[in-house]
């Protein structure tokens, strides 16, 4: 009984600390298309784990098609929406790796039907997000972009750029993952109230914000900054609406998706003063050569207005993020493995 149970122990440790050949194999083997542009310190990390590569970031999205069925996995950043007739093809493909934190561009059921894993770098921009909404908020409460390019004209208008302290203002997010929750922590710093809403969290009140409802938020807050996900359901969430219902007039944030917001409603709401200003660093329509007339006449009203401060969809755009989500891609990745 005594070498029967010694037996036992041997063997259940030995199933623990030695890998099958066939998993190591599979490790060893791996093959990865690369078909965007990415850091340098990219290429080390995959060497170091020792998986094989392609970096192809001039591929097109029928090249990427055309050649998924040879790999193990694909990374990419935004060149091409992933659906049914990209994917369906990719027999050995076992997982897609984004470089950034949006899943809009990929068809996650899809993926899920065919048993691709899906990794995203939520984190690894998060804090780089953060910094951009407060930079674009200060900007616009100190009126920093006219009064810039008033003193360069040689006007020195000191009344006319008085400012609007963020002290003590209440800020309601919308979404509390990864990227609100680093901009909650921010915010806090300011001696702002912060009011989240997330409807797929519970209990995600912390030492930053507050937990609330979007009614909550639309009865107190003085600013509104989104950072949710493109989903059906989130699609022109911000319209006009939306935006009567609040019981004051705000401040607008969206470094979100484009999409999230109707911005043909935003200028009419800062047109009648229910929106005081509005930093977006995202568009409905981001091709700015390509809008459609009403989209051109909304581009043209907000390009004209000092209370709206344009970024070109640089919110987690730094040159620390750039590095940081390869990082937490290949971290993510080997730990799957």
């Amino acid at each position: 009984m005594l070498l029967y149970v010694f037996c036992c122990v041997i063997l259940y440790y030995f199933c623990r600390t030695v890998q099958p050949a066939s998993y190591k194999k599979s490790c060893a083997t791996m093959k990865i298309l690369i078909a965007d542009s990415m850091h340098n310190s990219l290429f080390e990390m995959l060497d170091e784990q020792k998986w094989e590569y392609d970096y192809h970031p001039e591929y097109k999205r029928e090249d990427i098609k055309n050649a998924l069925p040879g790999y193990d996995g694909l990374m990419i950043r935004s060149k091409t929406y992933l659906d049914r007739e990209m994917l369906e093809n990719a027999k050995q493909l076992r997982f897609i790796a984004r470089a950034g934190a949006g899943l809009d561009l990929i068809d996650l059921d899809v993926a899920k039907e065919l048993n691709i894993e899906v990794f995203h770098a939520g984190t690894g921009n998060r804090d780089a997000v953060a910094e951009q909404a407060l930079g674009m908020l200060l900007a616009l409460f100190n009126n920093i972009l006219r009064a810039d390019r008033q003193v360069r004209s040689g006007i020195w208008d000191r009344e006319g750029n008085r400012g609007v302290e963020l002290m003590g203002k209440t800020v309601g997010l919308i979404g509390y993952g990864n990227n609100g929750s680093a901009t909650a922590k921010r915010l806090s710093g300011f001696g702002c109230k912060v009011l989240a809403y997330d409807k797929y969290r519970d209990n995600y009140g912390d030492a930053f914000a507050t937990e609330s409802s979007i009614e909550e938020i639309q009865r107190e807050a003085d600013i509104l900054s989104l950072h949710i996900p493109l989903t059906d359901i989130t699609r022109y969430l911000v319209n006009d609406e939306f935006i009567s219902s609040f019981a004051k007039p705000f401040y607008l944030m969206n470094l979100s998706r484009g999409e999230v917001v109707k911005l043909k409603a935003v200028t009419e709401a800062l047109e009648s003063g229910k929106i005081k200003g509005a930093c977006l660093d995202v568009l409905e329509n981001e091709k700015i050569g390509k809008l459609t007339a009403e989209q051109q006449e909304v581009f043209d009203y907000l390009c004209d207005s000092d209370r709206v401060v344009l970024t070109p969809h640089i919110g987690g755009w730094t040159h620390e993020s750039y590095v940081r989500i390869n990082k937490v891609l290949v971290e993510q990745i080997r730990n799957w493995l």
